[in-house]
């Protein structure tokens, strides 16, 4: 039998811009339910400052200076079940049948500082700029990209749809 169970990790790891960690996880959540991630699966959201993101866009992409999201896919290795390395026994008390490995999604990075200054540009608040950093990363991490006009606008269209969804249930809350 099949399980299905997405767990998301949240981290508030800066102190600058007050985050709602709990209401973001539940977002990321709902992305991956609605894009029918399957199996047991395992993603990070993590929030940092804008030197911590600096680092990593400088390290992992080449870039320079702070950015708002970066979304760091996990590789499609699966893990055997059983132990490790010699993949023997299971080991007394152990159950007969090992349990599905989780997938390892990736990781989402948001920096709140970087989204708390471009939500007046796009004419919204932090948190509306916090849900689409968080929709835009997930989305990232389940293959979606935008270099081209066409996977551009599929990708926006996807996120207006994910972000109405999610206001719609908080409303209902």
């Amino acid at each position: 039998m099949a399980t299905t169970s997405v767990e998301v990790f949240g981290a508030d790891e800066q102190s600058v811009v007050p985050v709602d960690v709990v209401r973001w996880v539940r977002l990321a959540r709902l992305v991956l339910a609605e894009e029918r991630v399957p199996g047991v699966a395992e993603l990070s959201l993590i929030f940092v400052d804008e030197q911590s993101i600096t680092d990593l866009n400088e390290r992992f992409l080449g870039g320079t200076g702070p950015t708002d999201v970066l979304a760091f896919p996990m590789d499609d290795d699966v893990v055997l079940g059983g132990r490790q390395p010699d993949q023997g026994g299971r080991g007394p008390g152990a159950p007969a049948e090992a349990g599905e490995p989780p997938s390892l999604i990736g990781d989402v990075v948001i920096c709140p500082q970087v989204a708390a200054g471009q939500a007046p540009e796009h004419g919204w608040t932090t948190d509306d700029e916090l849900a689409l950093l968080v929709v835009h990363g997930v989305l990232h991490l389940l293959n979606y990209d935008h270099a081209d006009p066409r996977e551009h606008a599929a990708m926006q269209r996807r996120e207006r749809e994910l972000l109405a969804r999610f206001r719609e249930l908080e409303q209902g809350d």
